[in-house]
């Protein structure tokens, strides 16, 4: 996803009494996970295995599939973070974003009404969290295209392991297909990610690798016309025929990792619990 620039206040720890008592309030820890991270990984964990034991209610594909996708936008947002405090950005350490919070990413809109959106009707993975990287602090422009390709390298990592049963041939072991449908669907959702940040346009990852290669000029015309098509292009993915071409390409990528489109298909079938 794209990398937006914001401001955000670094956390401080400050003094106040209470009662004549002097306390202080510690932050928490730049350098450790956050406790919502370990809480939707919990949620993720506990659902797959009500699914791998034989709990075949639709709601809890939901639970297992938007969970798994929250887990992945922190992991893809952490990875971007991690590459920008190696190449030089140290500031991520306290903005928070190496404890990877969904919350520290969050955008009420963007971050997560919009994803749960793309999910329930198209069912395409779209990136919604967004970090604040200082490019100019970047040790080389190499660096500025690392931290861009950080992100989707996250969701191929992601999806290579959801893909490792599949190439071990698990599935046709067991009889849990609900469960493996999920997993299907949820790998899929990986692909679809990576297809969607990999394209060069700007406000997407894919342009951001390329981007500090291009003369001064043309980067901030890009700059100006992401910001403007960064919206727009949502409801572009949701057409038929661009949906269509981006769900060809990601089952295609999918299927490196022996995922069957069928599966996955009917893992979406089922997250649609409503339905």
């Amino acid at each position: 996803m794209l990398i937006v620039t914001a401001n955000r206040m670094s956390c401080t720890s400050f003094p106040f009494s209470l009662l004549g008592t002097s306390l202080t309030i510690v932050p928490a820890s730049p350098r450790r996970l956050s406790a919502n991270f370990y809480m939707v990984t919990g949620l993720f964990l506990f659902s797959g295995f009500l699914l791998y034991a034989g709990n075949e209610a639709p709601v809890w594909v939901f639970v297992f599939v938007f969970s798994g996708w929250v887990v992945s936008l922190c992991l893809h947002e952490g990875a971007h973070a991690l590459a920008a405090y190696y190449g030089g950005d140290r500031s991520v350490l306290d903005k928070g974003y190496l404890r990877l919070d969904p919350l520290g990413y969050a955008d009420p809109l963007y971050s997560f009404a919009l994803p749960l959106v793309f999910l329930l009707i198209g069912g395409i993975g779209l990136p919604g969290g967004s970090v604040y990287i200082q490019r100019s602090v970047l040790k080389t422009k190499h660096w500025d295209a690392i931290v861009s390709a950080a992100g989707p390298f996250a969701n191929l990592v992601i999806l290579l392991v959801l893909g490792l049963p599949f190439m071990a041939g698990l599935p046709e072991t067991t009889s849990t297909d609900t469960f493996w449908a999920a997993m299907s669907f949820l790998a899929a959702l990986q692909a679809t990610a990576i297809v969607l940040n990999m394209l060069p346009i700007p406000g997407l990852d894919g342009f951001g690798i390329i981007r500090s290669y291009l003369p001064y000029d043309m980067q901030a015309q890009a700059q100006q016309l992401g910001s403007m098509l960064s919206f727009a292009l949502m409801f572009i993915f949701l057409s038929d025929a661009v949906s269509g071409a981006i769900w060809n390409a990601s089952y295609k990528l999918a299927g490196l990792v022996s995922i069957d489109p069928s599966y996955a298909y009917y893992g979406f079938e089922l997250f649609r619990f409503w339905r």
